[in-house]
């Protein structure tokens, strides 16, 4: 069956805990309109996993698992992580499945943490400052291939916000995974610390980013100038930069690329196998 002779079931699982953010807004707006772009009709369902702890079946052709606030860490062993691990067991299980159709899976921040954690691909640990604002990523040499980077600059910029993040990299589970560190963070010799893992390809079918290619203008601009988040940029990067950040949201080639290529690549990506079937 051609993929755009069926309706594309879509689960995009809220990590969110009930607190209010723009990145559910964000996904739901790409997923929409890049469904008006194939001229394809979707469903789109969202599970509350944290606190109703909702976990989609295998029924779905594509799974976004969103960012969420609060600790990676201290939800080991929680009821509805033992029920997300479950959740990402059962779809691993499905895709070593050769006859049957597999199912892509994109996981954003939270996400992206729990899941190293999962995998024991890094350390996972509280950072000594908050990450909040536009910042440079950058793709490793060798990875320049990844499908769903096509078209992002070197460096590309992204909304990163977080209080965690996934370092010293176990390369020898990397390998036994099949797993690819896509990109880092922005490196700075002055700064004696490790740079950041910012996203990863765990296997042919799971891909995702410590950072948020979900965000947009307006999203972001709303968190940059309110006064907690604003302080928290001026008080680290000082008040030039906090001014650059908000600069940098109109301009074509800095978020608003992301926006338009990281997510729209991974469902073009995904629908491909679709049209195999």
């Amino acid at each position: 069956m051609n993929w755009n002779e069926k309706k594309i079931r879509i689960a995009v699982l809220d990590m969110n805990e009930g607190h209010f953010n723009q990145g559910m807004r964000c996904i739901r707006e790409i997923i929409n309109t890049w469904s008006s772009h194939i001229h394809t009709d979707i469903t789109l369902d969202e599970f509350e996993v944290r606190i109703k702890e909702e976990l989609p079946d295998t029924s779905y052709d594509i799974y976004i698992s969103s960012g969420g606030p609060g600790s990676p860490l201290e939800s080991e062993g929680s009821s509805w992580e033992k029920k997300y691990f479950n959740w990402l067991i059962n779809i691993e299980e499905w895709n070593s499945q050769s006859e049957l159709i597999p199912k892509h899976v994109f996981f954003i921040c939270h996400s992206f943490q729990l899941v190293c954690r999962h995998y024991k691909i890094g350390n996972v640990c509280k950072r000594k400052s908050t990450s909040f604002g536009v910042f440079p990523m950058h793709q490793l040499e060798n990875e320049h291939d990844e499908i769903v980077f096509n078209g992002l600059n070197e460096p590309f910029y992204a909304v990163d916000s977080r209080d965690y993040q996934v370092i010293e990299p176990d390369y020898q589970q990397l390998r036994k995974l099949g797993a690819t560190i896509l990109a880092i963070e922005k490196d700075r010799p002055h700064v004696p610390l490790e740079r950041a893992i910012m996203a990863i390809r765990f296997n042919e079918y799971f891909i995702g980013t410590q950072f948020h290619p979900e965000a947009d203008a307006i999203g972001m601009s709303m968190y940059l100038q309110r006064a907690d988040k604003k302080e928290i940029i001026i008080a680290t990067h000082g008040e030039a930069k906090w001014q650059n950040m908000l600069q940098h949201l109109s301009d074509p080639d800095k978020i608003l690329w992301t926006y338009n290529c990281i997510l729209p690549n991974f469902l073009n990506n995904a629908i491909k196998v679709l049209a195999l079937a």
